[in-house]
């Protein structure tokens, strides 16, 4: 799947193989699957600033908005890895699993279909 077409669980999924985290899928009330470490810590840094704000930071991930485009992120460390989401996170998170995996990942099939809403 292309990096910069992740969202949501499938988005923080990836992060957590980049971080290197042993996440694993586990299933809400709804069973819709989650990425968590356990059965009381969701992982989910495209949407919660305290998990994906440090890894902006120290990653120097920077941000930009176009009103054609959403938001841009630039990994500045390489200048070259750019990506774009309807949020800010969103975007920062694709651009440090392009960083990181690059353009195009496997993602778990029980994920597949969410990542494209």
């Amino acid at each position: 799947m292309k990096t910069n077409e992740l969202t949501g669980a499938a988005l923080d999924w990836a992060v957590a193989k980049c971080e290197i985290y042993p996440m694993g899928i586990w299933y809400d009330e709804d069973e819709l699957p989650m990425v968590r470490e356990d059965e009381t810590s969701e992982y989910k840094p495209s949407t919660d600033w305290t998990q994906g704000g440090a890894i902006i930071e120290s990653e120097i991930i920077g941000l930009d908005y176009d009103a054609a485009e959403g938001w841009q992120a630039r990994d500045f460390d390489t200048q070259q890895i750019t990506a774009t989401g309807r949020t800010p996170l969103e975007a920062a998170m694709r651009c440090y699993v392009a960083s990181k995996l690059g353009d195009e990942i496997e993602v778990p099939e029980e994920l597949l279909d969410l990542a494209h809403e």
